[in-house]
């Protein structure tokens, strides 16, 4: 299993998502590791008043055995269903990397 779907099965083993979006961005930085940086979508009502922090704390918490090694980025963006619903750009790009030989 690559680290994209270990990501996929631990967080959807912790929450209920209505929608799930993850992109591997290793790509867009440097250095050799090609499942190093990845962005997550999550649409989930288990956020509902839940602060930004909390809901990243506890993605955080669910992915834990995978950060710093492999991941050495973890982009996220967790919303409530009805945050996603009024949601107009919903492509939420990442930023050029800066570091590194990029």
């Amino acid at each position: 299993m690559n680290i994209a779907q270990q990501i996929e099965q631990l967080i959807k083993a912790g929450i209920h998502c209505d929608e799930f979006y993850l992109e591997n961005e290793s790509h867009m930085h440097g250095g050799s590791a090609t499942q190093s940086h990845f962005k997550v979508i999550a649409v989930s009502d288990d956020f509902t008043g839940k602060r930004a922090v909390q809901r990243h704390q506890g993605i955080y918490k669910l992915v834990a055995e995978l950060m710093n090694n492999p991941i050495h980025a973890l982009a996220l963006h967790l919303f409530t269903n009805e945050e996603w619903k009024v949601k107009e750009d919903k492509q939420l790009l990442s930023p050029q990397c800066l570091g590194g030989s990029k």
